[in-house]
């Protein structure tokens, strides 16, 4: 391929659905999707969010929704997996196991709902201009990205 041919495709790249993806800002929080799903991949993406944005605060929103993270088989990797994040939202619906045990080695800095109209809510209260609002899920969960969203730009009138 000649090289002008492949600084145009490169130009063009998009970047991959699902890793990282800014889904939106509103009201100075920034909102990401990203497709991380068991601890390691959870440590590896904080990492990388906290890499780009320096101190500025995570607020990581989780939802264990794969086969072995509702059966459980890695909750108790997850506090280490979430160490970077300045806050914690796990939705705790429908899991074999209690989310408010497992993440209790992270103190005040969780929060587990198992409604997901509160777990919105809660991001939303704790949540302001600057920060980083992290959605790690193998799913649509809920559409919670546009529901943060719309809920940052209603706080913001």
């Amino acid at each position: 391929m000649p090289l002008d041919k492949g600084l145009d495709a490169l130009s063009r790249f998009a970047n991959v659905k699902r890793r990282m993806e800014v889904r939106g800002v509103a009201n100075g929080v920034t909102v990401y999707d990203d497709f991380a799903h068991h601890p390691t991949a959870i440590a590896t993406t904080v990492a990388g969010l906290r890499r780009k944005i320096g101190a500025a605060r995570i607020l990581a929103v989780l939802e264990p929704r794969s086969n072995t993270m509702k059966l459980g088989v890695m909750k108790d990797q997850l506090p280490a997996s979430l160490s970077e994040a300045d806050a914690v939202f796990c939705y705790g619906a429908n899991l074999g196991w209690d989310a408010v045990v497992a993440l209790a080695p992270m103190g005040a800095k969780a929060c587990v709902e198992d409604d997901l109209g509160r777990l919105v809510e809660r991001v939303v209260q704790l949540a302001r201009p600057g920060d980083h609002v992290l959605v790690m899920s193998n799913g649509g969960f809920g559409g919670v990205h546009d529901k943060l969203l719309k809920a940052f730009a209603a706080k913001g009138h």
